[in-house]
């Protein structure tokens, strides 16, 4: 194992915590993953709510607000430390988060949920933040990087590989291809490195993320070619992060039957404990819940009130309401089984002592 290296920035190993949005992975686990040497991400989506800032009905002010707020925290606790954010393509103000997270310092602005295909020119006054657009398809992954080449001479910094077969949250997949078989995560991501050396002559990273939770998992994604790994669902479960003790303890409950595969009113796939799916769309008819924030560009339920309202869903669970809340999580999420540190996960996954790396672990 080595160090990973992201555009301008670096950090002792080759970990990416991955963004889990409203709440989930906030300030305070971003920093301290950042603290302890990977690249600490705060979630862009839906911040805004359960802050000072949102009074109820000022969604689009309150939000990059409280992301400011959040990339802030993480530098008081990780003050030299890689903070990045993860802003979705899908939300309406997509453009107005990323240029909110440049302004507050992020190093590194994560793109998926969508093909973030204007992101550079988002960016360009921030030249020295890292920029990594999510895919699942080396199609997907040719098409941002020649058009980004194209229109604004540039590549990405580096590129995740997200296994829609594994990985938690919204999933760049159609229903049907997942779980099918027919997805090679590995073969995707050696598919994108070769597209990388081959077309653009670049030397460019290429993260695996889904799926990853303990070392043997980390070092199988190295062995197969990836340069890092992207967790989320793992860090769940730890002191620092920004969810409700209830929410953590959803993940220590639950069984492997338990996760399963939702519809999103986004019109993307997503992975979550699913057996409440039914009482949240429930509770938002039995309300007469209407689109209460325009959060997301498309949306099913705010153009025909098809299934619910995602953001206030996933709100409801992070502050604690497991009833009519949505919890998002990996396959691997069953696998929790008590709370720790993010010091105590990153002394497992790379072998370290006293935060001192054992022989023939990670140098950096």
């Amino acid at each position: 194992m080595k160090n990973l290296s992201i555009g301008r920035h670096t950090v002792p190993y080759p970990l990416i915590q991955g963004g889990m949005g409203v709440r989930i992975s906030g300030g305070r686990l971003a920093g301290h993953v950042a603290r302890c040497g990977g690249v600490g991400i705060v979630a862009a989506a839906g911040l805004g709510l359960n802050t000072p800032h949102y009074d109820g009905k000022n969604f689009f002010t309150a939000d990059p607000l409280a992301l400011k707020d959040e990339i802030r925290k993480a530098y008081k606790i990780a003050p030299s430390g890689v903070v990045g954010v993860n802003c979705m393509v899908a939300v309406t103000n997509y453009e107005e988060m990323v240029e909110a997270a440049c302004e507050a310092g992020a190093k590194i602005v994560i793109s998926g949920a969508g093909l973030p295909l204007n992101l550079p020119s988002l960016t360009a006054d921030w030249p020295e933040v890292a920029l990594v657009p999510i895919v699942s398809s080396v199609k997907a992954a040719d098409l941002i990087v020649r058009k980004w080449s194209k229109a604004y001479g540039r590549l990405p910094d580096a590129v995740v590989v997200e296994d829609p077969d594994t990985a938690g949250g919204h999933l760049g997949e159609r229903m049907e291809r997942i779980g099918s078989g027919e997805y090679d995560q590995y073969a995707t991501v050696r598919g994108v490195r070769d597209l990388l050396r081959e077309k653009w002559n670049a030397e460019i990273p290429v993260i695996a993320a889904g799926g990853v939770w303990s070392r043997e998992d980390l070092l199988h994604s190295l062995k197969e070619g990836a340069d890092g790994v992207q967790m989320a669902s793992r860090f769940v479960c730890t002191e620092e992060c920004d969810a409700n003790d209830s929410f953590k303890q959803a993940y220590l409950d639950c069984n492997q039957e338990d996760i399963g595969l939702i519809m999103s009113p986004a019109g993307l796939p997503g992975r979550a404990i699913s057996a409440n799916i039914e009482k949240i769309r429930q509770r938002d008819i039995r309300m007469d819940i209407r689109c209460p924030s325009g959060c997301l560009k498309k949306c099913s339920y705010k153009t025909g009130r098809e299934l619910f309202c995602i953001v206030h869903a996933l709100d409801r669970a992070q502050r604690g309401d497991l009833e009519t809340g949505l919890v998002f999580c990996g396959t691997n999420a069953w696998k929790a089984d008590r709370i720790t540190t993010v010091q105590a996960i990153f002394d497992e996954l790379f072998q370290l002592a006293d935060g001192v790396p054992r022989e023939n672990a990670v140098n950096g």
